[in-house]
Parts: C-alpha cells; sequence; structure tokens
C-alpha cells in the first residue's frame, strides 16, 4: 500500500471500504456488514478507528503487529483530521491525502467540515478510483489456500444437492438445502444467495429461486458458493431432469467448449477483453451467438466480485496471482438457460482451477 502510494505521489490514505481495512490489516474475526471502520495508513504507521463493539477484538488481532487501534467516541472524519495533524505536524506545503471514491458524499463533507475545524491546515484531499482493490487483484499464497478451503466445501454441497434433488420439489427448497449444507459442512457463511433456476426461469441469470417446481426435461442452473476463512468461492453448474433434448445438448457442449478452451488459454499476458471474445467466439460457432449477455468472469476474493474481470471492459493483462471466473452462459428467454462456472488462479504460466466438480452432464 505505501509503495502504490509513493507511486501516486500520496503522503497519507483513508480507507473506509471494510473489505479493504480487513485486507490491509489481516485481521481475522473482527469485521462483520457493518460500515463502523476507519484505517489511516501514513509513511510510518497504520492507525484502525472503530467503536466499542469491536475493539476488543481488533486489538487482541492486532497484539504485536503493526496496526494500532484506537475506539475515541468520535466521528470518522474527527478521527481523520485529528490524527492527521498529529503525524504531519510541523510540515511544509499541502500534504496529499488519498481518499476513496466509494465514499458517501455525506462522509466527505463530513470530512472538509472536519479539517476546517482542526488545528494545522487541511490536506490536498485526492480522490483514488479502486485504489486498494487493483492491489487487492493479486492474491498471495496464503489467500489462495483459503479460496481452495472454500471451493472444497462448495464442491462437496454440489455432490450432495445432485443427490438431494428430485422433479417435484421448488427452486426454494433446494436452495434451502444446499445453504444449509454449506453452513454446516464448514463454511462460515454464504459467499452470496445461491441462484436455483429451474427451465425458463433459468434465462434470466441472477434469477431468484421461487416456488416453481423442478419438471422432467428441464435444466436447473446451480450458483453457489461458499465463504471460509473470510474468503469466497463462486461456481456454478447446470444439472438435468431426466435426459436432455438435442438442443439442450447443443446449448451445453457449446458452454462446456468455451468454458475448457479460456481455461486452456488463460495466462500471465492475456487480457480481460481477449478471454471475453475467446468464449463469444466458442458460442457463436455453436449457434448462440449473443445469447451469454454477461462478462465472461470476475475476480473473486474477500468479496464475491473483485478485479480484475474477463469482459469486454478490460483491456489490460491479467498477471501472475489474479483469481477469476470462467462462466460462459447461454440464455434463451422464454425457454431455458445454462451456465458453467469454475474459478482459479493465474499462474506463471497457465491458470489452476481450484473447482473439482465435473464438467461432465449431470442428470437426474
Amino acid at each position: 500500500m505505501r509503495a502504490a502510494c509513493d507511486e501516486d505521489g500520496i503522503r497519507t490514505f483513508f480507507v473506509r471500504g471494510t473489505s479493504n481495512i480487513a485486507w490491509l490489516t489481516a485481521f481475522d474475526g473482527v469485521f462483520d456488514d457493518e460500515d463502523a471502520h476507519a484505517l489511516l495508513v501514513t509513511p510510518h504507521d497504520a492507525v484502525l478507528h472503530t467503536d466499542s463493539r469491536y475493539a476488543e477484538a481488533a486489538r487482541a488481532a492486532a497484539l504485536g503487529g503493526p496496526v494500532a487501534v484506537d475506539d475515541a467516541r468520535k466521528s470518522h472524519a474527527a478521527f481523520v483530521a485529528e490524527t492527521f495533524a498529529e503525524r504531519h505536524a510541523g510540515q511544509d506545503g499541502p500534504i496529499v491525502l488519498g481518499i476513496e471514491d466509494a465514499m458517501a458524499l455525506g462522509e466527505y463533507r463530513a470530512l472538509e467540515a472536519a479539517f476546517a475545524e482542526a488545528s494545522g491546515g487541511a490536506p490536498e484531499l485526492r480522490e483514488t478510483s479502486r485504489f486498494v482493490l487493483n492491489l487487492r487483484g493479486v492474491k498471495d499464497a496464503g489467500e489462495i489456500a483459503r479460496m481452495r478451503a472454500a471451493q472444497a466445501v462448495t464442491d462437496a454441497a454440489f455432490s450432495h444437492i445432485v443427490e438431494f434433488m428430485r422433479v417435484g420439489m421448488t427452486e426454494r427448497e433446494v436452495q434451502i438445502e444446499l445453504e444449509d449444507f454449506i453452513r454446516r459442512h464448514g463454511a462460515e457463511g454464504l459467499a452470496f444467495p445461491s441462484i436455483v433456476a429451474a427451465g425458463a426461469n433459468a434465462a434470466s441469470p441472477h434469477a431468484v429461486p421461487g416456488g416453481a417446481r423442478l419438471e422432467a426435461g428441464q435444466c436447473v442452473v446451480l450458483d453457489f458458493g461458499a465463504r471460509a476463512l473470510g474468503y469466497c468461492s463462486d461456481m456454478t453448474r447446470t444439472v438435468f431432469l431426466g435426459e436432455p433434448d438435442a438442443r439442450l445438448r447443443e446449448a451445453y457442449a457449446a458452454i462446456r467448449q468455451a468454458n475448457e478452451q479460456v481455461e486452456a488459454a488463460l495466462k500471465p499476458g492475456v487480457t480481460g477483453a481477449a478471454m471475453h471474445e475467446l468464449a463469444e467466439g466458442v458460442l457463436a460457432e455453436a449457434g448462440f451467438a449473443g445469447k451469454m449477455g454477461h462478462g465472461l468472469g470476475h475476480g473473486v476474493g474477500l468479496d464475491i466480485h473483485e478485479e480484475p474481470n474477463l469482459s469486454p471492459r478490460n483491456p489490460n493483462p491479467l498477471v501472475e496471482g489474479n483469481v477469476v471466473t470462467v462462466e460462459p452462459g447461454v440464455y434463451l428467454s422464454g425457454e431455458f438457460g445454462m451456465r458453467l462456472e469454475d474459478y482459479g488462479v493465474v499462474t506463471h504460466d497457465g491458470f489452476a482451477v481450484f473447482t473439482q466438480s465435473t464438467h461432465d452432464m449431470v442428470i437426474i
């Protein structure tokens, strides 16, 4: 973080995104979904501002490490203004303070007001976009180990759910069983709300499971993931209720081919846009041009959607340590949808897939 700040001429950085704070501090067992924390990273130290609900856990996690914990009962804006003034007292000229562009406008105004009231003068506020998120895009060995653990739970959940599913069940019944298994078998929670979409419902890539019943002759999209040791997994499989017809077989063969060709091509130096175009080309050749609609993949880590993306919007080359999904799909409105998703890490010479579940057709 400090090296990146030096490159951009940023002296100190104010971090508000909870996932960014969790990554920078490497604290386990402290943060939840509450937006209750702020981190100030200076050239010489880092201070986490939190409140009494988290202070004890934060101090235990910080013990012996480089992060100090401050639970003074004041606003984050007041904490930043006062701590900044203490750290930079006596320094000449404007000092650049980096901030995240995801900050709420009201909080930005409060920060301006706090600096206007503080002694020592105001810094030059430098708005940044995805600054910490881009650093998070390259995973280390410890992060990869955590994601492999999350995926092991997810693969086990898939093996369980295909034994559980039967014609006549509702999407919601399958979702409840799937998520219950994930929670009971090593996950600390879900990476995201699971998708179970049968028949024509699956033509909507982010369908919400409901009362629709599974029927013979349909395919069912299952998109789900576990969260383990703070990190997410993400996979999608499409299963078939009885022998699929020729059209379903053609579509599944196309998404499997797209998935496997991309995974064979992934390596450092290829771009996210090129990988997306490769998948689109495979689908088009099979007769499903323009039937995917979404980007081919996304980064995964502490959050289910991170950097980098495999999409037309990403012309940047991938690097070793990037963790991405590969999830080609075909969606035909009023008929069916299907998707085949793995995720893994870009290595020095290729792509190591975390997902161990089969690509073969699963017929129930």
